[in-house]
């Protein structure tokens, strides 16, 4: 069975600002994102620390882009990484996945990437550690 193609890569973890609604928050939620791996972006938003910066790259994301990631919030992570798709993750292409990639120097991912991937292959359990601190 092929691993899932975003693993391998976590480019997007490392080339755009994820800004959310800060009820999205431990501070409002007890299963959302733990507030202290965010910072304030305004009065009602939030955002992931590192990726708003120079280059960002976002403090849940751990191991080396290209080659093996995982987030270490996964399962807490906010709405616009739940809702960033890669590209034919679901049978369509997305045009800010293909570009981060090729930016990076990855090919854009084809269907044949996500042949036989499980559609939850990523970790989530509690024995992963917890995001290091920006």
């Amino acid at each position: 069975m092929a691993a899932n193609p975003c693993l391998r890569c976590g480019v997007c973890c490392a080339r755009f600002r994820v800004s959310f609604y800060w009820r999205e928050t431990t501070e409002d939620r007890p299963d959302g994102v733990p507030v202290e791996l965010t910072d304030t972006l305004g009065p009602f938003r939030r955002v992931m620390k590192g990726t708003d910066c120079d280059p960002p790259r976002c403090v849940a994301l751990f191991g080396t882009l290209k080659e093996s990631v995982r987030c270490a919030i996964y399962d807490r992570r906010p709405t616009p990484c739940r809702e960033f798709e890669a590209s034919w993750a679901n049978g369509q292409p997305n045009e800010r996945c293909d570009r981060a990639r090729i930016d990076a120097g990855l090919p854009p991912l084809t269907p044949d990437d996500w042949r036989d991937t499980p559609q939850h292959d990523q970790p989530t359990s509690p024995e992963h550690p917890e995001p290091r601190a920006a």
